[in-house]
């Protein structure tokens, strides 16, 4: 698997050479920037594959960094904050952040983090934008027939929990909060709709998981949102 170029920005230099010294370890490539205006020019500058951003910069509050960035980018952003609280996790979700990573954190997480973005851009890289055909682990969409199918046998699924399931699937490995799922497939976001969400996500783990209680594909991020997770293929 190639290695990508990452952006790191963090203020704290103890934990900006951790993080870098992790990096350069397993032989990805990497810049920095200590500020959010500096994140920024490197953004549009170097172009990097992920960027790894803290919250609580010295000029620019992470979350409008996100929000700036996703002006013109889609990059991945992994945030990698000292602030744990569900309302702080969403509204850098909601501003474009891919993932979330709460300080402290252990090394081998954060290389996990990595390893599931680049897989994530991986796939992308290798289908079509518009790709006719998804495939994770035993279950496929195909998206011109507009049907799903787990182990060959067709998911004889509602309009809404196939819209849910695209959505998902087309993110697969972002965490996708409450208010951007209900947006996409409602059209907005209510309390009533967050309420349907929890309805429809539930109906649809029983139709695509063989133990919704351990859910193979579908993540519940409590508070947050969803996420489709990548099932490792079994060698």
């Amino acid at each position: 698997m190639n290695k990508l170029t990452i952006l790191v920005v963090e203020d704290d230099v103890p934990v900006r050479n951790l993080i870098t010294t992790t990096l350069e370890a397993h032989e990805y490539r990497y810049i920095t920037a200590e500020n959010g205006k500096s994140a920024i020019m490197e953004t549009a500058s170097h172009n990097p594959e992920i960027i790894l951003l803290d919250l609580g910069l010295p000029d620019i509050d992470g979350v409008e960094v996100i929000a700036s960035i996703r002006r013109w980018s889609n990059v991945p952003i992994i945030v990698i904050s000292a602030r744990s609280e569900d309302a702080d996790k969403i509204s850098a979700l909601d501003a474009g952040a891919d993932d979330y990573l709460t300080k402290p954190f252990s090394v081998e997480e954060l290389l996990a983090r990595l390893r599931v973005t680049q897989r994530r851009l991986a796939l992308i890289q290798n289908n079509s934008m518009q790709q006719a055909v998804f495939i994770n682990g035993a279950l496929r969409i195909d998206y011109v027939s507009g049907c799903a199918f787990l182990n060959e046998e067709e998911l004889h699924l509602t309009p809404i929990e196939y819209k849910l399931l695209c959505l998902l699937a087309k993110n697969t490995g972002k965490v996708l909060t409450h208010k951007y799922i209900t947006q996409n497939v409602w059209g907005s976001s209510w309390e009533n709709d967050v309420v349907s969400l929890r309805v429809f996500m539930a109906t649809l783990r029983k139709k695509l998981e063989k133990n919704p209680d351990s859910p193979q594909y579908i993540q519940t991020h409590i508070g947050i949102g969803y996420r489709m997770v990548k099932v490792e293929e079994k060698e």
